[in-house]
């Protein structure tokens, strides 16, 4: 398989990127429970919320990666569909792109705002590198939660309109972004 992307498909480099923030996406989500700030910086939540922040700084960086890569692949041509399909699929990439980014640097910032460091493997404790406005870090905390809720809903709707492409349209949107597609 091609590393770039071709008429047909995407390449490699594209697939894992969009694989890979899909699993790191769905773990965040799933072992970051959320919830007050005394449960989630509780001492014995330590594992778990380091996980969570570790997870979704590697969101935010492939995303980097992924838009980087953007710009120096070829996207497939897209497959003949009416002209309301195609700009609702480049609304929803674009809607997709922005969470990718919006969630991770709004739980940066509210957990900034609330006073606490930044904790991931690899790069260790990253104090707060703004001033603490408590009030302000809990409402963007919940935002986080509301944005990390919507990720999941959009890329859920995603996901069922290449199924739909793929059984329905019987086109090759799917396929070209499986790395076993022809």
């Amino acid at each position: 398989m091609a590393l770039y992307g071709s008429r047909e498909r995407y390449g490699t480099v594209a697939q894992a990127l969009h694989w890979l923030t899909a699993i790191l996406v769905l773990v965040a989500f799933l072992v970051g429970e959320g919830g007050p700030e005394s449960r989630v910086y509780a001492p014995e939540r330590d594992a778990q919320r380091i996980l969570h922040e570790s997870l979704g700084l590697a969101v935010l960086a492939i995303v980097v990666l992924r838009l980087i890569w953007r710009l120096l692949d070829r996207a497939p041509d897209e497959p003949p569909m009416p002209g309301w399909m195609s700009r609702s699929a480049a609304a929803t990439h674009w809607l997709l792109y922005l969470l990718l980014f919006a969630v991770p640097l709004t739980a940066i910032l509210g957990a900034w705002w609330e006073g606490h460091p930044l904790d991931a493997y690899l790069i260790g404790s990253v104090a707060p590198m703004i001033a603490p406005a408590h009030d302000l870090g809990v409402a963007v905390s919940e935002i986080h939660t509301w944005l990390g809720d919507a990720i999941l809903w959009v890329a859920g709707l995603h996901a069922v309109a290449a199924i739909g492409h793929h059984f329905v349209l019987r086109d090759r949107t799917l396929m070209q972004m499986l790395p076993f597609g022809k």
